[in-house]
């Protein structure tokens, strides 16, 4: 996923040293509350510091060596616990991220699925409706056209909206703006195809040359660029993305599931939601 720094790129998982440091003091506590008999070896505990809920304020200097030692030697003795913890850290993270996106979806649904002046590609009265945020100018972007290209060709009942959120560069959002308003005289899916497959910077003299390929008026399209619809468009689109925390491209909506990025297998994801939702039913997308 790239982010709104054009030289800065989301990793597609993984924490670094100070999370499984991080991680190591939490496993710590619990190691000392499983171990409680045998820091009693060490110095004496008091009833009231026996509980699994006492103050780490509350130790004393004696007992809070006692626990460190207690800690580095089964930590050094049992290194794979940080990875078992870092595991479920991510396991607890990744639910928390999915119920947090069931319950935005749920309540702005309208916003991102039948917002009426957003793009629309493959079958406008599909059952199922994807819903991409992009940049013209982000490298993940463009990797994921083939994938949304073929969903489009292999499933003639699937909806894709696009949400046009040019956040790298001021380029960007021109080669939105001629997006718009390519869409405007029925040429959405056409331009904005031909413009996520160009190589290197895409901005507005990219866009016009390829709307001209295209027959476009581009007078119009020119006027239109400038006009109240392109703006209201980009205007709701970027209050979506802040309503829906979304601060990377691309970012894929199916349903109430999410998709961060542009991974390898994103066709095989895409379809394999599409084709779970139509067997669970979907009553906004």
């Amino acid at each position: 996923m790239t982010r709104s720094n054009p030289n800065t790129t989301q990793p597609k998982s993984g924490f670094g040293i100070g999370t499984l440091a991080g991680a190591a003091l939490v496993a710590g506590f619990g190691i000392w509350l499983a171990f409680g008999d045998k820091l009693s070896e060490h110095s004496a505990v008091s009833p009231a510091l026996a509980g699994a809920g006492a103050a780490a304020a509350e130790f004393s200097p004696e007992q809070r060596s006692a626990i460190e030692g207690i800690v580095k030697e089964y930590l050094i003795e049992n290194p794979e616990i940080l990875f078992e913890v870092q595991s479920a850290l991510e396991s607890k993270l990744a639910k928390e991220e999915a119920e947090r996106t069931k319950t935005l979806v749920s309540s702005h649904a309208k916003e991102i699925y039948r917002s009426p002046g957003a793009p629309v590609a493959g079958n406008p009265d599909g059952d199922i409706t994807v819903v991409e945020f992009f940049d013209y100018n982000c490298g993940y972007c463009k990797r994921g056209l083939a994938d949304i290209a073929k969903l489009i060709e292999s499933d003639d009942r699937v909806r894709v909206v696009f949400k046009e959120y040019p956040i790298l560069r001021e380029e960007s959002e021109q080669a939105a703006r001629v997006a718009l308003a390519a869409g405007l005289q029925g040429k959405y899916w056409e331009v904005h195809r031909d413009m996520m497959a160009t190589r290197g910077l895409v901005n507005e003299a990219v866009g016009l040359k390829i709307a001209e390929k295209h027959g476009l008026d581009l007078e119009k399209l020119k006027a239109d660029m400038k006009g109240s619809a392109v703006q209201g468009e980009l205007d709701r689109v970027k209050a979506l993305t802040k309503t829906l925390s979304i601060n990377g491209t691309p970012h894929f909506l199916i349903g109430d599931r999410a998709i961060g990025g542009a991974p390898e297998n994103l066709h095989e994801m895409l379809a394999k939601h599409v084709a779970e939702l139509r067997q669970e039913g979907c009553t906004y997308c």
